[in-house]
């Protein structure tokens, strides 16, 4: 990321930390949904940096609601940060194990392998009614954060700003990962893998570590949105929720860490006004926008920085 475009960032992020004071509370509402799925798409994108396309990020954003929900129930936990950390880790353990496998393979039968895992999880989450809720899920009551008790019209806007927070820091995360001699070495996966491991690297390493990050975002993303909503269910982890992490990242491109975020707040907003003024034909309006961006913006929306802002900040 150049020097001006990091600026441009830090300011577009403070900007949206004002906002949440004064705009309304369904708009801030929607914007914590769409920085905590653009986390989620940002995994997706970090993938396919090397190559590999997952329709299974949805296990990982699934994992992460569900144990601060679990924490909370089991262990009367109701502290932000604890919830986010926890979180975090879990879904980075079990990227851990289930990458043992799913490291191996490419192209269609990894998207495929890592779809299955996250069904394998729906399925439970569905049947173990005794211990998920089933298809009501679970209630995640108001949490602290910092420790003090928020009142509920001031508590929207505070899980809003650390979700902002959040993602600022996973921005900056991720921009140094690719950034250094492992980020390269994933862009290398892509590229020629064999001559990769000419030069004396494990392909299988870099692939591992860099789905254990990307389980790392999903399950950040995940997390806040359990405590944006308040409740959990089994359809945070159904190939449908996968399948619009992929769509936002298609929508907002792959060549920067601000894309999926972009891409993200645009799903987000379009879904919404779909859903009110075409209730029942609402995917046609998300299929259309698909068709378009295939046609004229392949690369995603990031591209029409290359056509306005690119001579103003390179």
């Amino acid at each position: 990321m150049k020097p001006r475009w990091f600026w441009f960032s830090g300011l577009a992020f403070v900007g949206l930390g004002v906002m949440g004071f004064v705009l309304p509370r369904w708009t801030v509402f929607l914007l914590s949904l769409a920085l905590a799925r653009g986390l989620a798409a940002l995994s997706v994108a970090l993938l396919m940096r090397a190559g590999l396309v997952s329709f299974g990020q949805s296990l990982f954003f699934a994992t992460g609601a569900y144990v601060a929900a679990f924490t909370v129930r089991l262990f009367g936990i109701r502290e932000a940060t604890v919830l986010l950390v926890g979180a975090v880790v879990v879904s980075m353990a079990l990227a851990a194990l289930a990458g043992l496998w799913i490291a191996r393979y490419r192209e269609i039968f990894f998207a495929m392998l890592s779809l299955a895992f996250t069904m394998i999880l729906y399925g439970w989450l569905l049947k173990a009614y005794w211990i998920t809720g089933g298809t009501d899920g679970l209630r995640i009551p108001p949490p602290t954060v910092l420790g003090v008790t928020w009142s509920v019209d001031a508590l929207r806007t505070v899980l809003y700003e650390v979700t902002l927070a959040c993602t600022a820091v996973a921005l900056v995360l991720i921009h140094l990962f690719l950034e250094s001699p492992l980020g390269y070495a994933v862009r290398a996966v892509r590229d020629n893998e064999v001559r990769l491991e000419y030069l004396g690297s494990s392909v299988w390493q870099v692939i591992y570590w860099t789905y254990i990050l990307a389980a790392g975002l999903a399950g950040l993303g995940g997390v806040l949105t359990a405590l944006n909503v308040g409740h959990v269910d089994p359809q945070l982890a159904y190939w449908t929720t996968a399948g619009e992490f992929v769509f936002i990242t298609l929508l907002g491109g792959t060549e920067s860490v601000l894309a999926p975020l972009i891409g993200a707040v645009v799903f987000e907003f379009l879904r919404t006004y779909a859903l009110k003024y075409a209730p029942y034909t609402w995917q046609m309006a998300l299929g259309g926008m698909m068709l378009l961006l295939i046609f004229f913006m392949p690369r995603g929306l990031w591209t029409l920085r290359h056509l306005r802002f690119r001579k103003a900040l390179s």
